[in-house]
Parts: structure tokens; sequence; C-alpha cells
């Protein structure tokens, strides 16, 4: 996260500070909700930092019930905010130069043959910026964007890492590519080639199948959601040495997709469902779908939390087991919370997490969320972008961990307790 002491960053910790003070929920709860520390979420609303990532500030946004035109007008304000990141001084000018100094692809006009024209204006180039992010944002929230569920029809990757939303995507009823399972490709070597997400984001859901229209509800994705950086772990397929540190939990997708780490052992997941209108959604359960089991990874298992170091954590509502060994998984409430099905609206979210063990099997795995709205009914794929979850045992494989104020990854066991 970066600092951003312009305009534009005091207007977007302007909007931040009315939908926290409306919403009558404290510092502290918000934090908690979102997997944050209270002080970065006070220098995000106190406009001492610009969030890197919009994932974060959305889910704020939904959780202090923001509506479709302030969702709009809040992935604006970030965007004119996360374009100032870094740069000295403050006020209109300055705004202009940073504008100016964007990404050449989104601020440069192209003729109509294709040559490039000269380019634009400081002030031109930031009302480029701010039209581009509305019309994706407006695209996402309030038109709805459709999204495919099957390989290379989907195109929602791209879609969803410039709107930075998880909107639940509805495709035709029947649709082959919507209603087809993920399929993993193999590498050179036989092995199914990991794929994870690259961006801390949200995935969307998509429809499998649904009585008529778009489906009344969102379900945004997290796949790399950590319950506790003590129980989280990452098959590699690479010696330590190429290895770089274990990254903070926002980080973790973008580290994932660069060492095309898998989840050892369990995966967390969260999802956030939301209905998209007035009337009320029921969730009526989650069930599991196998795409592939095999022997588990013969690669390093590389531990996030610091050893010696203590980071406990509670097991939160909505909270779900799967245990992907079995012949047939199944998701499974937590002792003493409570099962499907749950009601959500546009006003009332859910979030429900999700713990998928693996020990003596490497998985590939999506989930398929059913609901349904008076006469209406439907299923939506919930997966990683459009491949499938994967999660491999770890049982016997190399195990390290990254000492605290260490420079090099180390076997496990070997570091000193501080």
């Amino acid at each position: 996260m970066g600092g951003g002491r312009t305009v534009a960053a005091a207007e977007f910790a302007e909007l931040l500070r009315e939908l926290k003070n409306r919403s009558g929920l404290s510092y502290g709860t918000l934090a908690k909700r979102l997997h944050m520390s209270t002080s970065t979420l006070h220098r995000y609303c106190n406009g001492d930092a610009v969030p890197t990532d919009y994932a974060p500030v959305e889910r704020l946004a939904r959780l202090c019930k923001a509506s479709p035109e302030e969702l709009v007008e809040l992935h604006r304000r970030w965007v004119l905010a996360d374009a100032g990141r870094g740069k000295k001084g403050s006020g209109p000018a300055a705004e202009e130069e940073v504008a100016a100094a964007g990404d050449p692809a989104l601020v440069t006009d192209v003729t109509p043959d294709g040559v490039p024209a000269p380019p634009l204006g400081g002030r031109r180039r930031r009302a480029v910026l701010a039209g581009i992010a509305v019309l994706a944002v407006v695209g996402a929230v309030v038109l709805g964007v459709q999204l495919s569920g099957g390989g290379g029809e989907r195109g929602d990757g791209a879609a969803s890492s410039a709107q930075g939303k998880g909107a639940g995507g509805a495709t035709p009823s029947g649709s082959a590519s919507a209603s087809a399972s993920p399929s993993v490709s193999p590498s050179a070597s036989g092995t199914p080639t990991p794929s994870p997400s690259a961006s801390g984001q949200e995935r969307p859901g998509a429809a499998v199948e649904e009585s008529s229209g778009t489906p009344p509800l969102t379900v945004g994705i997290r796949p790399h959601a950590w319950q506790s950086p003590c129980d989280q772990r990452y098959l590699i397929d690479r010696e330590p040495g190429r290895v770089s540190p274990p990254p903070v939990e926002q980080d973790a997708p973008a580290w994932v997709a660069a060492h095309g780490a898998v989840p050892s052992g369990k995966q967390f997941l969260e999802l956030t469902v939301q209905g998209t209108g007035e009337e009320t959604v029921v969730v009526d359960g989650l069930k599991v779908r196998m795409v592939q089991k095999r022997s588990p990874l013969a690669w390093s298992d590389y531990a996030m939390g610091y050893p010696g170091v203590g980071c406990g954590a509670g097991v939160p509502t909505r909270s779900f087991t799967v245990a992907l060994d079995a012949a047939r998984p199944a998701v499974v409430p937590e002792a003493g919370h409570a099962d499907f099905p749950f009601k959500v609206s546009e006003s009332d979210p859910e979030i429900y997490y999700v713990s998928a063990d693996a020990s003596a099997y490497d998985v590939s795995w999506t989930l398929e969320l059913s609901w349904s709205s008076g006469s209406r009914h439907g299923t939506l794929l919930l997966d990683d972008e459009g491949r499938p979850f994967r999660t491999s045992g770890n049982n016997g494989r190399p195990a390290y961990e990254f000492p605290l104020g260490g420079s090099a990854w180390q076997r496990a066991g070997s570091s000193p307790t501080p």
C-alpha cells in the first residue's frame, strides 16, 4: 500500500469515511470482517494510505451496504487516487501530472488506421482514465455483465481484473460452456500445471443453470484467503533459494501465481454472496464437484507463518469444511454453526468460509451454489477464474519455514525459537 496526499486521495478517503460512519460499525469490527488490521483501515479512511488493490475497498463498501451508484463512484475515486500514489505535491496540477505519466496504453489516442495520435493533454487523460473506470464498473454493478463459466469462452479474467469486483455472471440456460466441468491442462511432464489467480481480487461465480434471466445474486470468490498464516502452506516445484519470502495475505494471490504454488494440505475460501435487487434470495446449499484426483504433488512445502511466532485465529461464522480425500466430498458446517439454507439480499449480504483439506491426493475441484427466489431457481459454478480450485496433500514432502527477520528459507525445525 502507498500514501496518496492528493486531492483524489482525500476525496477517496472522504467517501470511505462516509460509508463507514453510515454503517454504524466500529473500525475494529470492520477490520475483523475484512481480515486487516484496525490501524490499516484507519489509514485508508484518513487518507494516509491508498489500497494497492480495489478488492478490499469493494468488500468494505459492500459490508457498509453501499448502493450501486456509490460503488461506481468509489471505484472512480480509487482509480484516480491510485494513479497519484507516491506523487509529490497535491492539488489539480499535480494530479494532471500523474495522469500524464500513466500507462501509455490507457492514455494515448489511436487513429482508425492504427497509428498513434498525438498524446492527450493531462486534463483530458485524466478524464479518459475516469471514464474507462466508470464504464467498467457500471457494466459490472448496474448492467450485470454476463460472464461465462467455461474454458476459453469465459472471458472474465481481464474484465474482473479491470473492474476489481466479483459479480456473479449469467449464461444462457443450457450453454455448453457454462455447464461443462473445468479441465486441467497437463504439462509436458504429464503433471497438471497449476494456474492460480494472479490478482487479489474476488472472482465471480458463473451460472451453470437457471430457470430464466440473470441470477438475482452475485458471488465474490477469494480462493487464497487465510484463516491464519500459521495454518497456511503452499507446495512449490522450486528449491528454497528460488522462492521469495512469505507474503502477507493480501499479496498471496500474486505470490502464488508467480511461483506456480498450490495450497498444501488445506485451502481456505471466502465467498461473499449478495442479492442484486430488493427481493430476497434463498441460498439453498453448496455442493462439491470433483474434477480430478491424482497422487500428491512431489514438491517442497513452504509455510507462511514465521516459526515461534503465535498467530491464533478463531473460526468465523458461516464456516464449513470439505474433506477432499473422501469418496464423495461434501460441504459440512463447522461444529456449532448453522447449515444451509440462508437468505441474502442486496442490503443483507452473507460471507461463507470453506476450509477444504487434502492429505492423500492432489485434487482439482469446484463448488456449485444453488439458489431460489420465488418461482426461479438455479445454480452458480464457483471456481478460480474459469479453472478448478486445486489442493494437494503434503505428507512426507520437504518442509521449509522462513525465520522472522531472516533472509532465507530453512528446513522446518532448524530455526531457533525466538
